[in-house]
C-alpha cells in the first residue's frame, strides 16, 4: 500500500507528511484499520436500514427532512455518479459551502464513493477568504445555497469564477436553472447511467487516503489546509467510548457541519455508532432547547457561547431539557459559574474538552470528574493521543508546570496542504500545538494560554486564560479576551475586550474592584479596558484574537 493514497493526484501530495513508518506502528497498535465512513455505513445499512440517521431544519425553507441510513445511501449513490458524469473523480476537490443541512453530509459520502476530497467551508465565508481558499486547494467544484441569513451565494462565486481557473462547477442547493443542484444531481437518475458498483469499486479510497481539507479557523492569520484521513479522523472520536456514547443517543448539532466540530461529532459519530443526529442551521438557544425537548436529544457540543445560551435561556421552563446527559463544551475555559449553573439548569454533566482542526478533540473530563476538574482542566487525553509539557530546549516538564504543549497519537493530522515546512511535528510524531499549558499530577491538561496569547510585562508572563475566566465571573460580562498591548516602558501590558449583558454598564474601575475581590494577582489586572458591541469571531465561537491584537496597538494605558 501507498501510504501517501494511491488516489491522490501529485499536486494533492504536497504538504503530506504520512509515511509508512506511522501507518505501521499505528496498525500494530490496533489504533487503524482499514474502515471508511463508506465501511461504517455498510455497517448501519446491515443492521439498522430504516433508521433515521438525521434530521435538519432548514431555516430558509421552512421544511425539516429526515434520512434513514437507506435514504443516505440511495441519495448518495445518485450525487456520486451525478459529480463524476460531471467529470468530478478521485482526487479533485469539492468543497462545500453549505449550511446544516442533509445535503453537506450526503454529499460527503459521495465524494468518498468517487475518491474526491471533502472541503467543508464556513458559511459566513465572503470573497476575501473563499478566492484564497478555493484558489489554494485547486477546488474543481463548489455546493453553496442559493440563499442564507439573506445573502445571495451565486453572485459572489460567479464574481469569482474569473479568478478561479481550476473551478469547473458551481451547484446551488435550492437554485435555479443550470447550476441548481437539485436539477444538476438530484432529479436525474445517474445511477442509471453508469456501473456505479464498479465505478466506486476501482476509486474507492484507502483509509490512509486523505480525504478532507478542513481550513483552521482563523485566530491567528491566515488560515492553513489541514489534510486527514479516515484514519484521523475516526481517531478523533476515541473519546465517543470514553464517554459512553451508543446507538441510543441522540446528538443535537448546532455548531457548523463545516467545522470540524460539527463534522466530527454531526456528520461522522452518529453514523460510526448508528446513533440520530438532529441539525440545527442557526444557532437560537429557545430553539435548541425546544429541539432538545421534542426530539429526546441525550447529548450535544458547542463553544462556550452555545452552553451560556442554552443554560439561561427561559425557554428550559417550557421545554425542561430531560433526556439531556452531556455537554461537551470547548474552545474556551469554562467560568466555575456556568458549569455550575449548566449542570443546574441542564440536569446534563458538562464535559470540558480541548482540541485543534489538526486533531480533533483531543482531552476532555469524564461524566464522573469531580466539578474541580470540569472548570479547571481541560480533561485527559482520549484513548490513542498523549500530550506533554515541554520547555524552549524541548525537556518535558514535570506536573503543573507551564510550557509548550505537544500532542502524539492516532488522530494527528497528515500535514498541511502545499505547506510541508509547517508541519512542526518531530521524527516521533510530537507536533506543537501552539498552546500554553500545564499538565496536573493526575494527568489532567489546562490550557493557560496560546503562545501568542502570552503577555510578559516587564519579564513576568501573565495568565491569559485566568485573567480571562475571573473577568467572565462577573455578571456584566458576556465575552472577554485579554491580549497584549505595547508598551514603551513594560513591553507589554494588558488590554481586556468585552462585551456585556444587555443594558450592563461597566468600566475600568469597576473592573479593578471585582479583580481584587477574586484575589487576582494585581500585577496580572489588565491595565486597559475596551467596551465593545460585539467580538470578532470564528463561525465556531471562538474569538479572533489577532483582530483584537491588532486593534491594541493603538491602545496605551
Amino acid at each position: 500500500m501507498d501510504a501517501h493514497g494511491g488516489n491522490m493526484s501529485d499536486d494533492a501530495r504536497d504538504g503530506l507528511m504520512l509515511n509508512q513508518a506511522r501507518v505501521d506502528a499505528m496498525t500494530a497498535a490496533g489504533l487503524w484499520q482499514e474502515r471508511t465512513v463508506l465501511d461504517y455505513l455498510d455497517d448501519r445499512l446491515r443492521d439498522q436500514p430504516d433508521k433515521v440517521y438525521v434530521t435538519d431544519h432548514n431555516a430558509m425553507t421552512g421544511r425539516s427532512t429526515s434520512l434513514s441510513f437507506r435514504n443516505l445511501e440511495r441519495v448518495s449513490t445518485r450525487i456520486a455518479a451525478g459529480l463524476s458524469a460531471h467529470g468530478i473523480g478521485a482526487g479533485d476537490v469539492v468543497a462545500m459551502q453549505l449550511p446544516n443541512w442533509w445535503e453537506m453530509l450526503a454529499l460527503h459520502i459521495a465524494c468518498m464513493r468517487i475518491g474526491a476530497i471533502t472541503n467543508p467551508l464556513m458559511p459566513i465565508f465572503r470573497e476575501h477568504e473563499l478566492e484564497f481558499m478555493l484558489s489554494f486547494a485547486e477546488t474543481k467544484a463548489v455546493v453553496i445555497p442559493q440563499r442564507f441569513r439573506d445573502f445571495e451565494y451565486e453572485p459572489m462565486l460567479q464574481g469569482l469564477s474569473a479568478s478561479l481557473p481550476a473551478l469547473e462547477h458551481i451547484f446551488v442547493v435550492g437554485g435555479t436553472g443550470e447550476r441548481a443542484f437539485e436539477a444538476q444531481l438530484l432529479n436525474k437518475p445517474w445511477e442509471d447511467e453508469v456501473d456505479t458498483k464498479a465505478l466506486f469499486e476501482r476509486v474507492r479510497p484507502s483509509a490512509n487516503d486523505v480525504i478532507e481539507y478542513c481550513y483552521t479557523s482563523g485566530t491567528s492569520g491566515r488560515p492553513k489546509a489541514v489534510m486527514h484521513t479516515s484514519n484521523t479522523l475516526f481517531s478523533c472520536l476515541g473519546g465517543a467510548l470514553a464517554l459512553e456514547f451508543d446507538e441510543n443517543d441522540v446528538v443535537l448539532m448546532g455548531s457548523p457541519l463545516a467545522h470540524q466540530t460539527g463534522f466530527l461529532f454531526g456528520g461522522l459519530l452518529p453514523l460510526k455508532l448508528g446513533a440520530r443526529l438532529v441539525l440545527m442551521d442557526i444557532w437560537n438557544a429557545a430553539e435548541a432547547a425546544k429541539l432538545i425537548h421534542t426530539e429526546g436529544v441525550t447529548m450535544t457540543m458547542g463553544a462556550t457561547p452555545f452552553l451560556s445560551d442554552l443554560t439561561y435561556t427561559n425557554a428550559l421552563d417550557r421545554y425542561p431539557p430531560d433526556t439531556l446527559s452531556v455537554f461537551i463544551c470547548g474552545g474556551a475555559p469554562i467560568p466555575r459559574p456556568l458549569v455550575q449553573a449548566g449542570s443546574e439548569r441542564l440536569g446534563a454533566s458538562i464535559v470540558a474538552g480541548w482540541g485543534m482542526s489538526e486533531n480533533g478533540l483531543v482531552s476532555s473530563t469524564r461524566r464522573s470528574d469531580a466539578a474541580e476538574k470540569v472548570f479547571e482542566t481541560d480533561g485527559l487525553p482520549w484513548p490513542g493521543m498523549r500530550l506533554r509539557v515541554i520547555d524552549e530546549d524541548g525537556a518535558e516538564l514535570g506536573p503543573d508546570k507551564d510550557g509548550i504543549l505537544q500532542a502524539n497519537g492516532a488522530a494527528n493530522f497528515v500535514g498541511y496542504l502545499n505547506r510541508p515546512q509547517a508541519y512542526d511535528t518531530d521524527a516521533d510524531g510530537w507536533f506543537n500545538t501552539g498552546d500554553i499549558a500545564r499538565i496536573d499530577g493526575d494527568g489532567y491538561v489546562t490550557i493557560t494560554g496560546r503562545a501568542k496569547d502570552i503577555i510578559i510585562r516587564g519579564g513576568e508572563n501573565i495568565p491569559v486564560a485566568e485573567v480571562e475566566s475571573t473577568l467572565f465571573s462577573h455578571e456584566a460580562v458576556d465575552k472577554v479576551a485579554v491580549v497584549a498591548m505595547p508598551d514603551a516602558r513594560l513591553g507589554e501590558r494588558a488590554c481586556a475586550f468585552v462585551t456585556l449583558h444587555g443594558d450592563a454598564t461597566w468600566d475600568l474601575d469597576a473592573m479593578r474592584v471585582h479583580l481584587q475581590s477574586c484575589g487576582l494577582t494585581k500585577n496580572y489586572w489588565p491595565e486597559h479596558l475596551e467596551i465593545l458591541s460585539a467580538m470578532p469571531m470564528t463561525p465556531s465561537g471562538k474569538i479572533q484574537k489577532y483582530k483584537l491584537r491588532e486593534q491594541a496597538t493603538s491602545l496605551s494605558a
